[in-house]
This record gives structure tokens, sequence and C-alpha cells, in this order.
């Protein structure tokens, strides 16, 4: 008996503490994170609906011939891609479409971060397209196709007869991405032949398992290679049922049920069909890049790109991720191959969002002292000045009339920077007049014009100019070389190797020559174009080529005054940067009319069955376009739609306590571009009086956002006890043994508003008011036993209850953070948050939050620090209404567990008590030294692909 009581006993304080802790006031509900990087809305879009025959496309722009261009496209595609995929949209799909990348980072259609390197997206809830205008006709043209082929299949997965959107699970990211690169791109792409080339030379080309499983192997160029070798070989109308059936049973038993081999055997075929191809083009086995190494994964990082060199050819400036968790801009001395300092990160300016690094270069004042160079803050593209000596961002350059651009390049007087413009939709040439202030547009065509570089006497300008190819083998867009006379206004062509891509050209210091990078032999070879004799030669011959992480990114560069010439070669998957004079290139005079891809095709070189893909890619540019029929514009007007049900589960009980329910139901709806947002929840979990419900909404539509919630919560909570009673039995009052179960519940009835307005992507203002009302109802259940041994009877009785009271807070904080994780925790930048709250009512006081935490990564250890304090303060800070702070929580101090307090230590009168380890007010410092034991190879000190582990030491101390 005594053992029972010492049951009842804990169980009773068990339920008193957590009771308690209901009470600790510090504003429970919050829809901002705690921590975290925010998605600025800077500017308000004012929507439009257009209605073509299978796509609703929702947009501001303000270019109708635009809108018409992309609405026409957008049913080409879905024609292209119903010849393969055999799907038929019933009902119009969703588009979004936003004028330029920095805008479609603010979309609130979806909810996670948007970096530079997204080129669309297309999500699961309502099956939307959303993706941006791009630079170039021919990637807004690609990324359309993708992201359609990404709308089929959803479309398929949940409509299908024998598979459902779980189903997704299923399928490894390089079969998703693959499939949508190989029926947007086709099967010949220098781009991706290049990554072959390299895994080939590199003897590291994967199986399908390693692909599945090992991050290093990106999904898109290499599942764009796999499904080029099954839709050539079994057909094109072979991936439709492979990609169901793999959505049903995995990639492995879907192999085997519909070619009737195994998974290991097709990745031999593969790989085979790849040595047996790209071996006819390469000479060797090794390659041997002209000119002298400078950057690589030794001494910088494994991607370095974007190298733009100083007029006298010193030094080099480049973007690289050395320090693991961004790219960051350093600078590197040429001679040397050394790294002399980091010039800028997103980690030291809080104001810039991010650095457009994907396809874009920065560019070196004439005399060496400036770097401008382009990033993303407040919502469009500024020209970031940079003082190269003092590490430091001088002026951030809004370009008037031009909110997104690219490919800055300084003129040689030092007086203009012209830069590749995105203007509604439209892409030109600009030129900005550093002393004024004032643009200029210098191209007016439809086509794009990018990676423009100046002559060295600033009299010309050459760039890369798109046209439509009429090639009846080729893709619809290529680019050929333009000369633009500064005086005039004049625009000269060059037509060499018409129908391939030409792109980063850049003059000889002599301005006789024009240095460029083409694919028209199916590789990326640097090439030289003779102003005077019209002749063109090759100046490498490599096995991979010449490239930045996508083709489209500059990666050449040359010293105006000194003739040195640095270019981004891609081996072993890394990007490295190598530095060459001009006359150190042994050069091959080659025919400018004569086009030879063979070696950008993807084996097998031809379709052994039903050709699809590349017979509808290929003939676009000389097809007749599509006449949409029926077109209606309307304007936007939000409706709240379904977005995510859970799957809703209930149950009834019945038992001596009363019936009982359990079950819960979560609903996600929001408008069509996600500028408003509701939340329902609706939760039970005994009876009645323990239904919980909760509803949320949140507008985004402007930088300010706000929203409000309604709750009620019952908090339930129970105590067992023993006493003795006496009882009437069969006419006899007699003595009986009562153990009862008291069920006390508290209902919380709130109703909050709150909101946040982003400064940046970093730093941001919170605030939030409620008012709340609690009130309580104690249940007792009599159990009555004779002698302890036999029940005869059972009672239920409503008990007196606390009388009810409200309590209303308002809060205000500002938090910052810019911290980038490691494989645990946070590792570089900082985190902040600085917060006041009020509480009235029933309870008045105050309380005061200071939450500031520093990382600073020394590869490849990480010290970090941490200083808080949170303290409530005023009449009530310390009222027995409220559970008193206790510091020994193992993310306050360590070391402090409740256990630490019931051993034989805790007997001893000098030993720590737990009442010492609580009070009102709190602070903690904390120091950590986190070393990564395992893990990736160039992060941890033992290598693992499977286990992630830090061993930290640390030392906490507070009061």
């Amino acid at each position: 008996m005594n053992r029972i009581n010492n049951i009842l006993k804990q169980l009773k304080l068990f339920t008193w503490i957590t009771g308690t802790i209901i009470f600790l006031v510090t504003g429970e509900v919050s829809i901002a994170q705690y921590f975290g990087r925010n998605k600025p809305a800077y500017k308000n879009f004012n929507y439009n609906v257009h209605q073509i025959p299978h796509f609703e496309i929702y947009h501001y722009l303000e270019n109708d011939s635009l809108r018409n261009q992309l609405a026409r496209s957008s049913e080409e595609w879905y024609r292209m891609h119903q010849q393969v995929l055999k799907d038929t949209f019933n009902l119009r799909d969703p588009m979004i479409i936003y004028n330029n990348h920095a805008d479609f980072q603010q979309t609130r259609a979806i909810s996670s971060l948007i970096g530079v390197g997204t080129g669309g997206v297309t999500e699961s809830l309502k099956n939307r397209v959303i993706f941006p205008v791009a630079f170039t006709n021919a990637q807004t043209d690609h990324v359309l196709g993708h992201e359609m082929v990404h709308a089929f299949q959803y479309h398929m997965l949940i409509n299908g007869e024998s598979s459902s959107l779980n189903s997704v699970r299923n399928l490894p990211l390089w079969m998703v991405e693959g499939m949508a690169e190989y029926l947007s791109v086709g099967s010949v792409d220098p781009n991706t032949s290049m990554w072959m080339r390299d895994a080939l030379i590199s003897k590291d080309f994967p199986t399908l398992k390693a692909m599945t499983r090992d991050t290093k192997y990106f999904p898109y160029r290499y599942g764009h290679a796999f499904w080029a070798m099954v839709g050539k070989t079994w057909g094109d109308s072979l991936i439709v049922p492979l990609f169901m059936k793999t959505a049903q049973v995995g990639y492995e038993k879907a192999i085997r049920s519909v070619l009737g081999f195994s998974a290991e055997n097709l990745s031999s075929m593969w790989k085979s069909a790849m040595e047996l191809h790209y071996n006819n083009y390469m000479k060797d086995t090794i390659d041997h890049p002209d000119g002298r190494q400078i950057l690589t994964d030794k001494n910088a990082g494994r991607i370095n790109i974007s190298p733009s060199l100083s007029p006298d050819g010193k030094y080099l400036a480049f973007l690289s991720e050395k320090d693991f968790f961004t790219l960051d801009l350093f600078l590197a001395d040429v001679k040397k191959g050394k790294i002399l300092k980091k010039l800028s990160s997103t980690v030291k300016h809080d104001e810039i969002d991010d650095f457009n690094f994907i396809e874009s270069a920065g560019t070196w004042s004439p005399d060496g002292e400036k770097f401008a160079f382009v990033v993303v803050s407040e919502g469009i593209n500024k020209l970031a000045i940079l003082d190269v000596k003092k590490a430091k961002i001088v002026n951030e350059i809004e370009m008037p009339g031009v909110p997104s651009f690219i490919n800055p390049a300084w003129s040689p007087n030092g007086r203009y920077i012209v830069v590749s413009g995105l203007v509604q939709g439209r892409n030109d040439l600009y030129l900005y007049e550093i002393q004024t202030g004032k643009v200029e547009q210098l191209t007016d065509d439809y086509m794009a014009n990018i990676h423009p570089s100046w002559s060295s006497d600033g009299m010309l300008i050459v760039f890369a100019a798109e046209k439509v190819n009429q090639s009846m083998k080729g893709k619809k867009y290529c680019y050929s070389l333009a000369i633009l006379h500064t005086e005039t206004g004049e625009i000269t062509y060059i037509d060499i190797f018409h129908g391939t891509v030409n792109l980063n050209p850049v003059f000889s210091p002599d301005n006789r020559s024009i240095y460029f990078l083409s694919d028209n032999d199916g590789f990326r070879n640097l090439y030289r174009y003779d102003l005077e004799s019209g002749k063109v030669f090759r100046l490498t011959d490599f096995l991979t080529g010449i490239s930045g992480i996508t083709a489209y990114s500059p990666a050449i560069d040359i010293a105006r005054n000194s003739g040195q010439l640095v270019y981004t070669y891609y081996s072993k998957h890394g990007y490295q940067i190598y530095s060459s004079n001009l006359s150190d290139f042994n050069e091959s005079e080659v025919d400018p009319f004569e086009i030879n891809q063979e070696a950008g095709i993807l084996p097998p070189v031809n379709h052994v069955s039903v050709n699809l893909v590349d017979s509808s890619l290929y003939h676009r540019a000389i097809m007749p376009g599509i006449k949409i029929g029926t077109s209606r514009k309307i304007p936007y007007r939000p409706k709240f739609k379904l977005d995510y049900i859970s799957n809703v589960q209930a149950g009834v009980s019945a038992s001596r306590y009363g019936a009982g329910m359990a079950g819960a139901v979560n609903m996600i709806f929001s408008d069509m571009v996600g500028n408003n947002q509701l939340y329902a929840a609706l939760a039970m979990n005994g009876e009645v009086f323990d239904i919980g419900a909760q509803v949320a909404y949140i507008n985004q539509k402007k930088n300010f956002n706000w929203g409000a919630v309604i709750s009620h919560i019952p908090y339930l909570s129970g105590q067992y006890g023993y006493m003795d009673d006496s009882l009437d039995y069969y006419g006899e009052r007699i003595p009986v043994n009562d153990y009862y179960i008291d069920l006390m519940r508290m209902f919380k009835d709130e109703i909050s508003l709150f909101s946040f307005y982003p400064l940046s992507r970093t730093r941001r203002f919170e605030a939030g008011a409620s008012l709340a009302w609690y009130y309580f109802r104690i249940d007792r259940y009599h159990n009555y036993y004779l002698d302890n041994i036999y029940k005869i009877a059972e009672k239920k009785e409503k008990m007196p209850s606390t009388e009810g009271f409200n309590l209303q807070q308002l809060d205000l904080a500002y938090v910052e953070d810019n911290s980038f994780f490691g494989m645990t925790a946070p590792m570089q930048g900082h985190r902040s948050r600085f917060q006041i709250e009020k509480y009235f009512g029933k309870l008045n006081f105050y309380s005061a939050l200071v939450d500031y935490r520093k990382y600073f990564f020394m590869n490849p250890v990480n010290f970090s620090f941490r200083i808080y304090h949170y303290g409530r303060y005023g009449k009530d800070s310390e009222s027995n209404m409220i559970a008193p702070l206790y510091i020994g929580y193992p993310w306050l101090v360590r070391g402090y567990e409740s256990r630490s307090f019931f051993n034989e230590n805790a007997l001893n009168s000098q030993a720590l008590k737990i009442n010492q380890m609580s009070g009102s007010k709190v602070v903690v410092g904390n120091i950590e030294l986190r070393m990564p034991l395992s893990g990736p190879e160039r992060y941890a000190f033992i290598s693992s692909k499977w286990i992630f582990s830090d061993l930290n030491l640390f030392l906490d101390g507070g009061l």
C-alpha cells in the first residue's frame, strides 16, 4: 500500500507540474519563426488572368506581345508533351508568370525561399507552374517546357488509375528532373554531354543506385542523359509506362517489370553506350588544359566561376564556395595563384539578398581600384561598386527604368557601364553614365543581347545576339556574334557557326580579334575571330569544355592592358580557373560555316525506335505557330481554394468514464497567387469538452504581413488520489476506501493579431497582440472499495474549480538571421532576437528577451557563442500563477536535467537545489567548438555518406 501511495504522489506531482507549466506566459501562438530568414514582398503585383485553351495565366505583364508569345509557347509545349505523355488537362492548368527573377523571388504562391539558381517551380497543391521571364527567349522557353513536364507528371500521378500524389516518394529526383530536361531539351545537348564525358574521364560514371543515393551526381544532367538513352533505345512511348510504374513500386522493380532486366544491367548498358559513343571523340583519356592552373578545390572551392581580370592582368576577382556555405567574391593574385582576401559576401551585407552569380560576372574600373557586380536587393538588381583595396561596397546603384540586368562591362574611359537589361520581358543593351546616372538604351529588338564587352578604344561593343534558328536540325534559338558601333549605333552581325551557341565574346587588346566560346563541334571550346580576314581559329580542344554553372554563364575574360586570358574549365565535377597568355594557345583554322555536333549527342546516336521528342523539338522554328482559338482576359479575383487536407481520422469509444472521441483534421486554403492563406485545424481526444479548434488567416499581399488567429484549446491533465469515506450500502452506512480520479481541464479561448515586416531576407520586425480567456473544469470519478479489495460502487461528480480569468498581451521584436547551416547546426553568420512583451489583465508585468548568437567558421571547425537573457519585470513578475523560469534546460545550461536533483548527492545540504535554478530572470552565456567528425569528404575528418556527426566541446554558464 505504501508503494502505491508513493506512485500516486509522484503522479500527482507530475500532474501539478504539467498543469502549472501551461500558465507559463510566453506568447503561445506565433506564426513567425523565432529565427529564420524572410521572404520580403517589396512589390505589390496587380495580377490579371489570361485564359487560353489549356492554361489560366496569372500575370501583371504590360507587354502584350510578350504575353501572347508566352501563351502560344504554352500551347505549343502542351501539344508536344501531350504526344509523348498521352495525358490531357480537362481543366485549365494555372500558370503564374513574373516579369523578372527578382520579382519571382517574391512570389507568395510557394512559401520556401527562392535562390538566383531556381529558374522555375511547379508545386503540387494546385499544380501551378510558376516562373519568371528569363534574360533570353531561349531560357524562358526552356524553363516553360521543363516546368510543364512537371505539371503533366503531377497530373498523371493524381489522376492515374493506380497511383497517387504520395507515389512521388517512389520517384528518384534524377528520374523526375531528367525527364523534364529530356522532353524540353532533347538528345542533342553539348552541355549535358560535357558532364557525361567528364564522368567517364574521371572514372566516376554512376550507377542508378549511386545517382539515387549520392547528391554529387546532379539529377538534371545525369537524369537527362538516362532518359535520352531509354527514349532512343526503346522508344519515347516507353517513358510513361516506366515513369508510372516507378511511382507505384520504385525504379528497380519498375525497370525489371517494364524492360525485363535489372537496374544493375541497365546501368551497365547505359555506361557502355556512353563509352562507345564518346570514345570516338576523345583523343586521350587525360585532358591537357592550356596555361597555368590558378584556382582549384585545393586552394579555393569546388566551384570557382565568373572570372574577371583587372586591366593590368595582375588580379582576378571570382566567385567561389571556398567557405562551403555561400558563393562569395574573392580576390586572387594571378601570378602566384593565391587568394588574397574575400571581397564581399552576403553574410557581411544584410541588405543584399543575393549575388547574381549564375549567369553574370563582374567588371573592373579602368584604374583597377573599383569592381562592379550585380546583386539582388530590395526586389531589384543593383550594381554594387566595391573598393577593392578596402574590400568594401561603397555604392549600390539602381538603374532607372532597368529593374533587372546582368553582365556589366566598364568602359575604358571609366565614364560608362554597359549592361544586358531586362525591361518588360525584352532584353537589350543599356548604357549607364556613372557621373549623371543617365540610362540610354543601345539596342531595340525582340531577341536577347547578352555578354557585352568593350573594345580597348571604347568605340565598339561586342555581344552575343540571340536569333531564331531556321535550320532543319537545330533547336529553336541560337546565338551569333554582333558588334555595336557606339558613335553611330549601327550593329554588324558576324555570320559564323550559324545555328549554334556562340557566347562570351571579348576583344583582344589590339582590337583586331574577338575571342569567344562556341559549341559548334559538340564541345565547348575557345575560338578567335579575325576581324580583318574573317577567319576563325580554334584555340582549345578540350575533352570536357570551358563553362560556368550553365551554358550561358560567362567563362572567359581578357585583361585589357596585358592580354592575359583566364577561363573556367569544367573537370571532375568542379570548376577550375586557368590563366594563359594569348600567344600560348596553339591555333588551328576552322571553317566558320562547318558544324558537326555529334560529340554533343546523348547516346545512342540514332533513334532505334519511336522518335517523338527530337522530331518535335528540332523542327519548331520552321513549323507553323500555334493559333490560340479561345482567349479571354478577366480581372484577378482572389478566391480561397483548398490546397491541402490531412487524412481525416476519427473514432468513438465508450467506458465507465463516458463516451470518448478521438480524431483530427488539418486544412490549408489559399488564393491562386498566395496572397491570402487560411489554416484550419480540428482535434478531438476525450469527451466533448476536449474538442479543440484553431483558425488562422494571413495576408501576404504587401511587405507588411499581418494575420489573425482564433482558437479554443483544451488542456487535459489528471491525478489519482485516495481517501477514506462512508457509503450507504443496503440500508447501512459503512466505511469504504475511495480511489478517485480527477480529470482537470483548462480551456483557453484566444483571439490574436500578428504582423511582421521584413526589411530584407535577413532582418524583420514582428508585432502582435492577443486576448485570452482561461477557465477550468474538474470532474471527479469515485471508485469505492470494501476493505481495499471489492469494488462496490462508482460515481462521477463535478468539483469546484478555480475561477477563470483573462489575459492580454502585446509584443514587439526585431530579428536578424544571416546564418548558414552545416551538418547539424549553424556554422557561419549570426542570429539575434530582441523582444519585449507586456501582459495585462489577471497578471500585470512585462518581459524582455535578448538572444544573440555568432558563428565563426574556421575550416574545418566552427566556433560560436551566445548571450541570452530573458526576464520578467513589474508587479506580477514573480506571481505563483506563472511557473518560474528554469535555467537547467539543455538548451540553456547543460548538465542539470531533473535527475540531477533526485540522486544521493542531492541529499547533501551543500548540493545545488532545484529552486536555486529557478527565478524570474535568466542570463546565460554559451561557448561551443564544433568539429565535423563524420560526413562529406571535404568537410569532415572521417568521410561518410551515411552518418553525419559533430564532436562538440562546450562551456555553459548562467545565473
